[in-house]
């Protein structure tokens, strides 16, 4: 029989590329798996981390083998970024991608009568240029970060190298009259007419309701299941498949898997349809790492995350930017997400071939791997790779990709995440089944009253498209506060308005197939310094330590959540200035009725979003909201004056930045047409052309922070991002950041200096 042991503990580890060692090395320090050498510095602030070659050391017994030719792999559940397997100083096994499951034979190297074996393991979160992700909005943590086992299993077994896949694959069909059908198929190592494998599939409480036997050398089924249990949202019901491999009256190997009942389809007029019912997605996007733990989760850490994410009433998940953890997955089944499951092709394309086919390698684990698991329902194939530019090489490899993934799996719907600047009538449209689109309009370009049109514009141009939104946000810090919220200051009372604005626009269409909120979580993104926070993306409506649900958190909750709730925001806006203050409540309950040191101030009816005027009195101040069975309080304090840390000094600095730079343009018409002398620069050359001259590169660059807050210099932040991009088009995603007349007088100073 198979037998999976866990070699998470004492583990020997070296932040050093000091090679491959020939013994057990004493001096490394001691670690337990997961682990990333980047738990700190992969989003601390310091600017940058560690990316490095380092080394993993660990002694192990060969499994006692009941029967002749018995094998043992071992298995890495993920290794990022790039891996290479020792045993007893032999290179196994090369492995890139660093999101996905990995397995290597082992058995001819190990050794027997009850000596040691030394399992070394190089892992790499250094840049190569044919392993994606390139270059991205996040942290490439490094390490042996979900943990690693070692599996015995007698010579004819279920495969186990595949793409790392469980050796089983479930199709479950559901049938008009009631039941289902479960295509079932397995794949057997070194099978011969003494073996079959035997199919058994019970229901949840354990009740076998369908079996079936073939031979070991054609293993595929079809199995009827009659009055079926439908896997739906609020009640995720799931099937326990087993496959056993029997030798005669022995049973040889076995495994199992879960898996759900479910139909679903997309319409570019009724959005996402599930089970035959109407059912918008509406949720949010994850990554999978937590403060100073990094992307070194233990299952209880995904699973956590996934009940925050359930009790913000999230019916979806995109799970960004790679393969997630199986924990993650199984996590989505039991408590009924729909999933977007995706390979890190992302930003930034490579042309190199070899780098196309890591992509495909990197798809075909993520399907293999995942095959079974209901609550995925798309393939995304790649995420806002068109800020580069689009090319010929770049559709065919997406079209290539899209024909993999229906080759693999043509049960499920494929999809795209467009960055905002793709064409309208792009040929990238029609590639995958489905598409998205990642807007942030309201805090990169544009107002928040722009998402709206936009895709009303959108959806009547390309009436035969499901649409969708893959990412919106903005970001919002806990102690940045004001009476007049406005955007870039990234305070928590504008992000909460932008999300209220947001949840409505979703809500008046339901004919949007998904949208996910960027992001979930606050997330680690060593290059950023925004909003006093450096070396993280804050626009998470939970902040990475998990600790505190932002007040954005709760509109969302009021638009999607059924249990009864009310939410009074601005708790951390404490204390307060003015003659009257502004408080706003969230309920998905009809009326709210305030009070203010216990006598009422006044009872509201509206929809999702409660506003009152409030006189506070001097001192501390208790407020109470009640909204039917639920109540809700938070105390405040009447000041002279705010405290200053609720203002971030940048604010006033880049308005101040941008008007001193207006005094240096001279007498330049600001509403004249460009220029674009041959031979000169301009605001339509991309930032990587720029760099070329020194004194160009410095005045872009100062105009792309002034009105971004992005840094852009060769080598510094999310360079590999943006080097492609031109200042115009970097000036354009700050929208009404940047002040009429303001792309006009960087052009005019451009064009002063002549190509190099």
């Amino acid at each position: 029989m198979r037998n999976i042991i866990n070699l998470n503990r004492r583990w020997k580890f070296i932040q050093q590329n000091v090679g491959l060692p020939e013994t057990l090395p004493k001096s490394w320090s001691d670690v337990d798996l997961p682990h990333t050498w980047n738990a700190v510095d992969g989003h601390d602030g310091n600017g940058s981390y560690d990316r490095g070659s380092y080394w993993y050391a660990k002694t192990f017994y060969t499994p006692k083998q009941p029967l002749a030719g018995g094998r043992t792999y071992v298995e890495v559940l993920a290794a990022g970024q790039q891996a290479t397997l020792y045993v007893n100083g032999q290179k196994v096994i090369y492995h890139e991608g660093g999101y996905s499951i990995f397995r290597a034979d082992i058995t001819d190297l190990c050794k027997e009568n009850g000596e040691e074996n030394l399992l070394v393991i190089n892992c790499s979160n250094e840049y190569k240029d044919s392993v994606y992700p390139q270059s991205a909005d996040f942290t490439f943590y490094g390490g042996l970060y979900r943990g690693v086992n070692l599996i015995s299993v007698p010579e004819t077994h279920f495969d186990l190298e595949y793409y790392g896949g469980p050796g089983i694959a479930v199709t479950p069909k559901p049938c008009d009259c009631g039941g289902a059908v479960f295509e079932l198929n397995s794949y057997v190592v070194n099978p011969d007419e003494n073996f079959t494998v035997l199919y058994s599939i019970k229901d949840a409480q354990g009740n076998e309701v369908a079996g079936g036997t073939r031979p070991s050398d054609s293993t595929n089924i079809c199995l009827y299941v009659p009055d079926v249990n439908l896997w739906e949202i609020d009640c995720p019901y799931l099937y326990t498949v087993t496959a056993t491999l029997q030798r005669r009256n022995e049973c040889y190997d076995e495994i199992t898997t879960r898996t759900g009942v479910r139909s679903f389809s997309c319409d570019p007029n009724e959005g996402f349809i599930l089970n035959g019912v109407r059912t918008p997605l509406r949720g949010v996007s994850r990554h999978q790492d937590k403060l100073y733990k990094g992307n070194a989760l233990t299952k209880e850490d995904h699973y956590l995350d996934a009940q925050i994410i359930k009790e913000l009433g999230a019916n979806t998940i995109r799970l960004a930017h790679y393969q997630h953890s199986q924990d993650f997955y199984d996590a989505c089944d039991e408590l009924g997400f729909i999933v977007w499951a995706e390979i890190p092709f992302i930003s930034v394309f490579n042309k190199d071939p070899e780098a196309h086919l890591n992509c495909i390698s990197q798809l075909k684990e993520l399907i293999i791997q995942n095959y079974n698991h209901p609550s995925i329902c798309f393939w995304g194939i790649s995420n806002e790779i068109l800020i580069g530019g689009i090319s010929e090489q770049l559709i065919e490899n997406h079209k290539e990709l899209n024909a993999l993934a229906k080759e693999l799996d043509p049960t499920r719907l494929t999809t795209i995440a467009h960055v905002s600047m793709t064409p309208i009538d792009s040929p990238m449209h029609h590639i995958t089944d489905i598409i998205s689109w990642n807007h942030y309009f309201g805090w990169y370009g544009g107002k928040t009253e722009d998402n709206g049109p936009w895709l009303d514009r959108f959806h009547e141009r390309h009436p035969d498209l499901c649409v969708g939104l893959s990412e919106y946000g903005c970001e919002g810090v806990i102690t940045n506060h004001g009476p007049n919220p406005a955007c870039k200051d990234y305070s928590e009372e504008y992000q909460a308005l932008y999300h209220e604005h947001m949840a409505k626009v979703l809500d008046e269409r339901p004919w949007i197939w998904s949208s996910h909120v960027w992001n979930m979580f606050d997330f680690g993104c060593a290059a950023r310094n925004e909003g006093g926070v450096a070396g993280r993306n804050n626009k998470g409506l939970v902040t990475m330590d998990r600790k505190t649900k932002k007040d954005s958190f709760y509109i969302y909750q009021a638009y999607w959540s059924k249990k009864p709730m009310v939410h009074i925001c601005g708790r951390r806006y404490a204390q307060r200035a003015g003659e009257t203050t502004q408080i706003r409540i969230y309920s998905n309950q009809p009326a709210v009725t305030l009070y203010l040191n216990g006598k009422l101030v006044e009872k509201q009816f509206a929809d999702k979003v409660f506003v009152f005027t409030v006189a506070l009195s001097e001192g501390n101040n208790i407020l109470v909201a009640s909204a039917g069975s639920v109540k809700d309080s938070i105390s405040l304090e009447k000041v002279e004056k705010e405290p200053e840390i609720y203002v971030l000094p940048e604010v006033n600095e880049r308005a101040e930045g941008v008007a001193n730079w207006f005094s240096t343009v001279g007498e330049m018409n600001l509403k004249a047409s460009m220029e674009f002398p041959e031979g000169k620069y301009s605001v339509k050359d991309s930032m990587e052309e720029i760099a070329n001259c020194k004194e160009a590169l410095e005045i872009a660059a100062k105009a792309v922070k002034l009105v971004t807050n992005f840094e852009v210099a060769p080598n510094v932040g999310m360079w590999d991002m943006m080097r492609s991009m031109s200042p115009e088009g970097l000036i354009g995603m700050a929208g009404s950041m940047a002040p009429e007349g303001f792309l006009e007088s960087l052009n005019a100073k451009l064009i002063q200096f002549d190509k190099k």
